[in-house]
């Protein structure tokens, strides 16, 4: 079965695969860093230009459920296709990718493994519960590096110290909060930014790495810098149902330019489950031979009920990101932000059912203080303003725990 993608550029095609064979595209897909979509394509053209006694039988008893996009009008010449030779249409696009596969094998001399950019995303349904202030204090933590801590007598032995890393932060919130905290510029209508590096690729002419801003430099040695918001970030959701090609990959392509130049990639994400959160997780999504939990989501939360119904909603979507695009995302952990215990039941209650979640887990508790207030209020980082505050501490634990 085939549906027509609204932008007229690819139509959703459901068929079934051996789960064996659909583990082997993967992989095969991976290691020659091509998008999955790609492949299934390139198969798809290889199986039609091949006489039809060259293309192996498939067995698919057992195959499973499985979807790709393939551009608008293949999926019915497939059909055609598998008719005249007289085969199912599974058969057919098992064929295929079984031909692809096989021609398509890597020598193990090139096989390597990439070091890539860290992804940190910022996420969660609910507005107010403190993504912006858990990017930017994270991300100027990672920036800052830990120092080496010594064992006191008779203690555990001291924690070792962590560099200071190249670290942007990107405001990818339409509200542009951590841009505004920052005391930087929304970037003006009209200019480039990161949202017409994602939807209007064609018409970009300039770097976006020159809407960068270094935050503090004197404090991070350059080390902190940020992507600002911009005044069009609110069109993006509806941009992005008229962008040609896969949209879940945008923000990846818009940023892949600028992560030579970062060791790690902070992004404040914004507070829905639209279009642009799709391709905000599909970001964070773990790529071929990184770590487990290099990248992924960091989930700040708020230790009462409507926090916990937002992150049910937000699970349920980056489950169905990962099952769509068949990618894995990592669930960095949770930070419970703005607690204050003197609530009652329902906060100590709350903050007891996120740490009995066990994974992820709760990196850190962040109390309801004032110095982030001011910090804000003021425009400086946190880690500038008050480094010694109970808040600024929580920041280091978080960034010593995500190793």
């Amino acid at each position: 079965m085939a549906s027509p993608n609204h932008d007229g550029a690819r139509e959703k095609v459901t068929s079934k695969l051996p789960a064996s064979l659909r583990q082997e595209l993967k992989t095969r897909a991976a290691q020659l860093g091509i998008d999955m979509q790609v492949a299934v394509r390139e198969a798809v053209e290889q199986w039609r230009a091949r006489p039809a006694e060259q293309n192996p039988n498939v067995d698919t008893s057992g195959a499973e459920s499985w979807n790709t996009w393939l551009p608008a009008g293949l999926p019915d010449a497939v059909k055609a296709d598998c008719a005249n030779r007289g085969i199912s249409f599974v058969q057919g696009l098992a064929q295929a990718i079984r031909v692809w596969v096989d021609s398509h094998g890597v020598p193990l001399t090139e096989l390597t493994i990439p070091q890539y950019t860290r992804r940190i995303v910022c996420c969660n349904q609910k507005g107010g519960v403190g993504k912006t202030t858990v990017a930017a204090g994270i991300g100027q933590a990672i920036a800052l590096g830990l120092p080496e801590t010594k064992a006191m007598p008779g203690k555990t032995m001291g924690l070792p110290e962590i560099r200071g890393l190249r670290t942007l932060l990107v405001d990818y919130d339409p509200q542009g909060h951590l841009t505004a905290q920052l005391g930087v510029k929304q970037i003006a209508p009209g200019t480039e930014s990161l949202v017409t590096h994602m939807v209007d690729r064609e018409r970009v002419t300039g770097n976006l790495l020159d809407q960068v801003v270094p935050i503090a430099p004197e404090l991070f040695d350059g080390r902190l810098c940020l992507l600002p918001s911009s005044f069009d970030a609110f069109l993006l959701d509806s941009r992005l149902g008229s962008v040609r090609g896969p949209r879940e990959t945008s923000l990846q392509r818009a940023l892949a330019p600028l992560e030579k130049h970062f060791d790690v990639i902070v992004v404040d994400a914004p507070p829905n489950l639209g279009l642009a959160m799709d391709a905000g997780l599909y970001y964070a999504h773990r790529r071929k031979n990184e770590p487990k939990k290099a990248s992924g989501v960091l989930i700040p939360v708020e230790a009462e009920d409507s926090s916990a119904d937002a992150y049910v909603m937000l699970d349920g979507q980056i489950r169905t990101v990962c099952l769509d695009y068949e990618v894995d995302i990592d669930r960095l952990g949770l930070v419970v932000n703005k607690y204050d215990k003197r609530k009652g039941y329902v906060a100590t209650h709350s903050l007891d059912e996120w740490q009995a979640l066990g994974d992820p887990a709760v990196l850190a508790v962040i109390p309801d203080l004032k110095e982030q207030r001011e910090a804000v209020h003021l425009k400086q980082p946190l880690l500038q303003y008050a480094p010694t505050s109970t808040q600024a501490q929580r920041m280091r634990e978080i960034r010593r725990r995500l190793g």
